[in-house]
């Protein structure tokens, strides 16, 4: 029982709680408060903190809504494998926000990856997106989503 309790002692650090707090803050709407909890984990390189500053910039929760900042929260994320960010930064792709023009290759991409991450959604948005491409676009989207996959998801 005491392997447990240290176990469990071990797996809540400080960033978990942060983020968890945060999160609780969000729900209840005090953004400014959220983001000061999230910004110390986000900066070091959480994922989940740094999605759901993605998500603050995205939808301008306490912070002024900046779709640049938002996708690179995102992508910070994304990168490290977190799903919800992995679609957020299709869904970038996918319309162009903050972007020259759309990228469906790179959309499609990200939605792939966040599928295989077990985003349910994602399967949703990538059977929407490959509506729009050619099949060369599926094809180049295909390489991408295996150069990607080895490294990111290594045993799916």
């Amino acid at each position: 029982m005491k392997h447990l309790a240290l176990a469990a002692l071990l797996l809540a650090t400080p960033a978990t709680a942060d983020i968890e707090d945060a999160r609780d803050l969000m729900e209840t709407g005090e953004f400014t408060a959220a983001r000061e909890a999230l910004w110390p984990a986000a900066r070091s390189g959480n994922a989940d903190a740094e999605e759901l500053i993605g998500v603050m910039y995205a939808l301008g929760l306490g912070v002024e809504r900046d779709e640049i900042r938002a996708f690179d929260w995102y992508l910070r994320s994304a990168m490290k494998g977190h799903p919800g960010a992995q679609s957020g930064v299709g869904w970038y792709y996918e319309v162009g926000l903050g972007m020259p023009a759309p990228d469906l290759i790179r959309a499609y991409m990200w939605y792939a990856l966040s599928a295989i991450g077990g985003d349910p959604d994602a399967a949703i948005s990538q059977e929407e997106v490959i509506k729009k491409m050619t099949p060369e676009e599926i094809n180049k989207a295909h390489e991408l989503v295996g150069d990607y996959k080895v490294w990111m998801y290594p045993f799916r």
